[in-house]
């Protein structure tokens, strides 16, 4: 057993019957590709410890200390809109809970360490390009201050799997979270019709994430509103990025708030509301616009799962509950109202120029992040950097004429937008670039300057011009995929 390292099992003792015991598989020639030193010793382990051969052991889920109690997750889900009363961990197992120096809980996770009784047919693989993307663009959310899954490593397993691309390198990433409790999770039982069950799962939701909520009244109803209030203002974050999710089902939303499950997810260059990535998403469902209607509509699912313990009467808690999701509307409008506050250095919130903005970059080709990086000189008078970014600049000296008219102190305006606004995101023509040699090149010196890139994306670096660029106009239009 890896010394420094000892689970506690809360999931696996309280919640029997959510899950099914289960050990990932055992790999030819497990290595490291990658840890997050800095996380690590935030978690209060060794980056020495996890670099050995026991700590890439345990990474890649190839040998576990006794400590713990890895088990795939039990959970079902809305998926584009579709329900699957059965889902769960295909390719994942979770192997326990740590606690920090200070205290708090966070589980470790094992995206691609073999087929488990979930698997629905499929290999339980994952291999080292998209286990190296959610990496990459899970530690970029970090950095943003968006609240996220973290990456603590990714590991090659020593064989290959057959993708879209060909055979590639199998790959296993070691994924932290503050928990892997989903709405999918109480849609599991919910479907099943286990009050008993949904109430257990309830209050161990409530110790883990809202402990001040534990033994009060209308706790079922008083944890739906955290939830909706968690996931508006996440989904404010990502629309003030453009940020697409790409696979925003029920199972991938957390109760604590947290985005997870990067898989055809990408930043949108140029500002389009119906901009997709994900190769699977046909119908455009979790395009860039449409991501706060979304949330709200996930919520409503856990809603209706909630429901039996909301109020002993059917009919009022669909009243009570229907009340909380309405109101997500207005949180996510308020939320997203901040988000671009914040963005645009003003002292308070200005619906009507926001959404001038908004309407203003409408099928302008703009590239979404570069025009706030150019405001700063735009205020200080300088409108060419803003004015190019435009196909078409037609009214935006008004726009901006009138924005500067509602910033009383410039100086402060600038501080704070250099602060909220990135100059570095991880743009879809290098992250492609770079998994890219990676995979196939056995080249990770690309990946690895993207991410010293996006780990600091608020400060300039000298010579580092590309990465804060536009993809050119001749860039193939790219396409994501989950990575099964």
């Amino acid at each position: 057993m890896p010394p420094g390292v000892d689970f506690d099992n809360s999931y696996a003792q309280e919640l029997q019957g959510f899950y099914v015991p289960w050990q990932g598989q055992h790999w030819p020639d497990p290595q490291l590709v990658i840890l997050n030193a800095p996380l690590a010793r935030t978690l209060g382990l060794d980056p020495a410890m996890l670099s050995g051969t026991a700590g890439i052991a345990l990474l890649s889920g190839h040998a576990l200390p006794d400590s713990a109690r890895p088990l795939a997750q039990a959970y079902a889900g809305h998926q584009f809109g579709g329900f699957s009363p059965q889902l769960g961990d295909g390719r994942a197992i979770l192997v326990g809970e740590m606690l920090d120096p200070d205290g708090r809980r966070w589980d470790l996770h094992l995206k691609g360490s073999g087929r488990t009784p979930f698997a629905r047919g499929g290999d339980g693989r994952a291999v080292l390009g998209p286990v190296l993307r959610e990496y990459l663009i899970s530690e970029a959310m970090a950095a943003l201050g968006v609240p996220t899954t973290r990456a603590l490593a990714a590991c090659t397993t020593g064989d290959r799997v057959l993708r879209q691309n060909g055979l590639e390198p199998g790959a296993v990433l070691a994924r932290i979270a503050s928990s892997h409790l989903r709405v999918g999770t109480f849609q599991f039982f919910a479907a099943r019709g286990e009050v008993d069950r949904l109430r257990l799962l309830l209050d161990y939701a409530l110790a883990r994430h809202d402990p001040d909520l534990v033994g009060t009244p209308d706790a079922a109803l008083a944890f739906l509103d955290r939830v909706a209030r968690r996931q508006a203002h996440l989904v404010a974050q990502w629309m003030g990025l453009g940020f697409i999710h790409g696979v925003m089902n029920t199972d991938n939303t957390t109760l604590s708030g947290e985005t997870i499950d990067y898989g055809p997810c990408a930043f949108m260059d140029r500002y389009d509301p119906a901009t997709v990535f994900s190769s699977i998403d046909r119908t455009g469902r979790y395009a860039y616009g449409n991501q706060p209607a979304i949330i709200q509509w996930n919520l409503a699912r856990l809603a209706e799962a909630l429901l039996p313990l909301i109020d002993r009467s059917e009919t009022r808690a669909i009243e009570r509950a229907t009340e909380v999701v309405e109101a997500m509307a207005g949180a996510c409008r308020s939320a997203w109202l901040e988000v671009f506050t914040r963005k645009l250095g003003l002292p308070a919130p200005d619906a009507a120029l926001i959404e001038a903005l908004h309407d203003l970059w409408q099928g302008r080709g703009v590239d979404f992040t570069g025009f706030f990086r150019a405001l700063p000189a735009a205020l200080r008078g300088d409108e060419a950097g803003v004015l190019a970014l435009f196909s078409d600049p037609a009214g935006v000296a008004g726009w901006l004429a009138r924005w500067r008219a509602q910033i009383p102190d410039p100086a402060r305006a600038t501080a704070q937008m250099e602060t909220v606004n990135p100059l570095y995101i991880p743009r879809n023509h290098l992250v492609e670039e770079a998994l890219h040699a990676a995979s196939f090149e056995g080249d990770l010196s690309l990946f690895e300057t993207l991410l010293a890139r996006v780990q600091a994306p608020f400060t300039s670096v000298a010579g580092m011009e590309r990465y804060a660029a536009p993809a050119p106009e001749d860039a193939p239009e790219i396409v994501t995929f989950c990575g099964t």
